[in-house]
């Protein structure tokens, strides 16, 4: 008889936290990076996908490559709060732009 994987509700909130602040903390500082090195429009989305690619891949390395023992699924790993995100990269991009603009 195949047992059926249980999960600890509070862990499991814990681990959707720690992706959701990880990615809004990356998501602030790729704004940051971009806005210093000058991208805009369509290079800064694709810098802030590559970089939200990359954190993806850490917590997937960080889990051990076994998310089965840390979350329910692969998607809550690789896809919640991508998007999510996306709100806190023009803010600090063009706040930093700005600044090298001026000084």
């Amino acid at each position: 008889m195949d047992s059926i994987p249980t999960f600890n509700a509070e862990h499991l909130q814990s681990n959707m936290k720690t992706i959701y602040y990880s990615r809004t903390f990356l998501s602030i500082i790729g704004g940051v990076i971009a806005g210093i090195m000058g991208f805009t429009s369509l290079t800064g989305f694709i810098f802030y996908f590559l970089i939200m690619a990359i954190t993806s891949v850490g917590l997937l390395a960080k889990a051990g490559f076994t998310v089965h023992s840390y979350f329910d699924s692969w998607n809550r790993v690789l896809l919640d709060g991508f998007l999510g995100g996306l709100m806190g990269l023009p803010l600090p991009s063009r706040f930093c732009l700005l600044l090298i603009i001026l000084l």
